[in-house]
């Protein structure tokens, strides 16, 4: 009989340490500061928020910022703030969560799709110029599970080209490209603060930006109740109701659970990264999985290391799927699942539905006559095979090497033992994927 826990086996993981994966911490000061709120009846005010606004701002380096009911009501309000409208097109990653890039529909504007890099899954530079015509408006950067894009080719891409560039900063917060924060490169930022995310206060999202025009825009597009900051005279003549019609003010529960998070995230995320460095140090060791994480000594981090990672090489395994593998490695106590986000660009929402009834896919209702947009959203081989070479692995909260270890023994275990899962493989569904993916 096997060694193996799935087929008959003892499992290397008996007993979990409940402490270990759970998020986000609490503590006596955020119930106290969640309670303050609470009593005070003050839920749907704005001077807690506009403090915590004001002081994560500071610690991250940005001179404004507009926190809001969710990220993706963050990132909308970012997109109209740098001018995103009727007939532009936004470049945008194929492998990212839906709310990056769906927004741009209620904008007018069209989603155009780019390729991902295959190490880092984030969008590729080179494919982003691929897909630029003379509508691009601009482009939407992820961060994507923790890794930052290669900013320094983007930025420069949109230098030459003249657009305008937001980052999608929800998986990434604190993490590093060589060494400046990300969500601080761009013309804005978002970031989702929603409670499954590194840094998480029950739900919410934020903005951050250095251009008073995009800031103000924000104001106006999302946030009526704050009119009275606008100070740009083009704008004053439209203030008093939201341009648009979307009221997007956080409630205080979450910026005052924000405001004492913001005290203690970067202490936690270092812990966090010395676990996570610690076990992919140990996965390192075996052959067929290599963690997603940045290079040593390249001043680039994953911050707090939302939705960690790690490729799959099947044929180091035979062949195995990764479907089967991480079968195998659930049996074994270890919690995991394969895949990421599924790709976007032929998704029925972005391909043939009239949303708003135009009488036409809305992908192309605000285009001129003839422009055929599905002639550019095709071409990605690493996006549309993702899914079978990736997987999520544990996200430990805390360094505890001898459990860790554990865990790393139970893949090692698993990888050792990969010829006895072969028979019975039949993990690949009809479309390439995996039926349970992972989805945010």
């Amino acid at each position: 009989m096997s060694s193996l826990a799935l087929l008959g086996g003892n499992k290397e993981i008996s007993a979990t340490d409940t402490d270990l994966f759970k998020w986000p911490i609490v503590t006596r000061e955020h119930e106290d500061a969640v309670l303050e709120v609470l009593r005070k009846g003050a839920m749907s005010g704005t001077d807690v928020t506009m403090k915590f606004e004001e002081e994560y701002a500071e610690d991250i380096g940005m001179r404004y910022a507009i926190a809001c009911n969710t990220g993706t009501a963050a990132i909308h309000c970012g997109l109209y703030g740098i001018g995103v409208g009727v007939g532009d097109e936004v470049i945008c990653p194929t492998i990212t969560y839906w709310a990056s890039i769906l927004q741009v529909f209620s904008l007018g504007a069209t989603p155009v799709f780019a390729d991902i890099e295959p190490e880092t899954l984030c969008i590729s530079a080179s494919d982003i110029e691929k897909r630029i015509t003379a509508r691009t408006k601009a482009i939407v950067v992820v961060h994507y599970a923790g890794m930052a894009a290669d900013m320094d080719e983007i930025m420069a891409i949109a230098e030459r080209h003249n657009l305008k560039v937001f980052e999608d900063c929800s998986h990434a917060h604190t993490s590093l490209y060589k060494g400046k924060e990300v969500g601080t490169f761009g013309d804005a930022s978002g970031f989702s603060l929603m409670t499954g995310k590194s840094f998480a206060i029950g739900e919410g999202g934020i903005m951050f930006t250095n251009n008073q025009r995009v800031y103000e825009r924000a104001i106006l597009f999302g946030h009526y109740s704050r009119h009275g900051n606008i100070e740009l005279e083009d704008l004053k003549q439209y203030t008093g109701l939201p341009s648009g019609g979307h009221k997007y003010r956080m409630h205080q529960l979450s910026s005052a659970f924000g405001r004492v998070q913001l005290k203690l995230y970067r202490k936690q995320f270092a812990e966090i990264s010395k676990a996570m460095n610690y076990f992919c140090d140990l996965l390192d060791e075996i052959d067929g999985i290599t963690p997603v994480r940045p290079h040593k000594n390249s001043g680039s981090t994953k911050g707090g290391w939302y939705l960690p990672l790690a490729l799959y090489d099947s044929e180091i395994f035979g062949g195995l799927s990764i479907g089967r593998f991480t079968e195998a490695l659930n049996a074994e106590g270890v919690e995991c699942f394969p895949g990421c986000n599924k790709p976007l660009h032929d998704h029925k929402v972005f391909t043939e539905m009239d949303i708003y009834g135009h009488g036409k896919p809305t992908r192309i209702a605000n285009l001129p006559d003839g422009i055929e947009i599905s002639l550019r959203n095709k071409d990605f081989p690493v996006g549309i095979e993702i899914n079978n070479r990736v997987f999520m692995i544990p996200w430990f909260k805390h360094y505890k090497p001898k459990i860790i270890e554990k865990y790393a023994a139970a893949f090692r275990k698993v990888a050792e033992n990969f010829n006895d899962l072969l028979e019975g493989d039949t993990q690949l569904d009809s479309e390439g994927g995996y039926s349970h993916a992972f989805k945010k």
